[in-house]
């Protein structure tokens, strides 16, 4: 069973939908016993870094997600949910994050204005680690990405995919049965289907 947890998260019904192609049984829900039981779980996410800890505090989901990675179950953050597993973000200082990977969320500079923020569209991927996450797929693959804020992780170590978009941004992170990525493989065409193909089938 692959479990999605339920926040009110702007984007849960388009990681449902892409996910149901690969395994039957999914399941969008809160409820701890359900996601500790599940194979693997998915956070997804889209909106505010405060607003999104307070949520996850509110629906006692926080010491449910620890456990969960805790005990070894493979575990994806995708967009909002790959910045909430870090310890901070300059969107909401003074919010604590998850703090399960070590590292901050920051805005991504406009370059005096040069740049659009948020950025919105697609950018391809340099491909720094090998990881059963991105299994046949190419260097350079693009991927869409809709975000103002980017992460800079502590260890660059746990960065298996990176792009630049008036910075270096660390587009995607593994370590141990933790996965993440800052665009949208929802969103993403065949390579992101194929992402999130390759995590069901971990």
């Amino acid at each position: 069973m692959i479990a999605i947890i339920d926040y009110d998260a702007g984007n849960i019904k388009s990681v449902e939908k892409a996910v149901k192609q690969y395994d039957a049984d999914v399941v969008v829900t809160r409820d701890a016993d359900i996601l500790k039981k599940a194979d693997k779980v998915i956070l997804p996410g889209v909106g505010a870094f405060g607003d999104a800890m307070e949520k996850l505090r509110n629906y006692g989901l926080e010491d449910v997600i620890r456990d969960i990675v805790a005990k070894g179950t493979p575990f994806m953050g995708i967009c909002l949910g790959l910045q909430l597993l870090f310890e901070e973000s300059e969107e909401t200082p003074g919010v604590k994050g998850l703090g399960l990977l070590k590292g901050k969320i920051l805005r991504i500079p406009d370059n005096n204005g040069e740049l659009k923020i948020p950025q919105i569209g697609w950018n391809s991927l340099k491909f720094e680690t090998p990881t059963p996450l991105f299994t046949g797929l190419n260097d350079g693959a693009y991927v869409y990405f809709v975000h103002s804020y980017y992460l800079k992780a502590e260890d660059e170590n746990i960065v298996i995919a990176s792009t630049e978009y008036g910075t270096h941004i660390h587009a995607a992170v593994a370590k141990d049965n933790l996965y993440a990525c800052q665009f949208h493989p929802e969103k993403s065409s065949d390579v992101g289907l194929r992402i999130l193909k390759n995590f069901v089938e971990l």
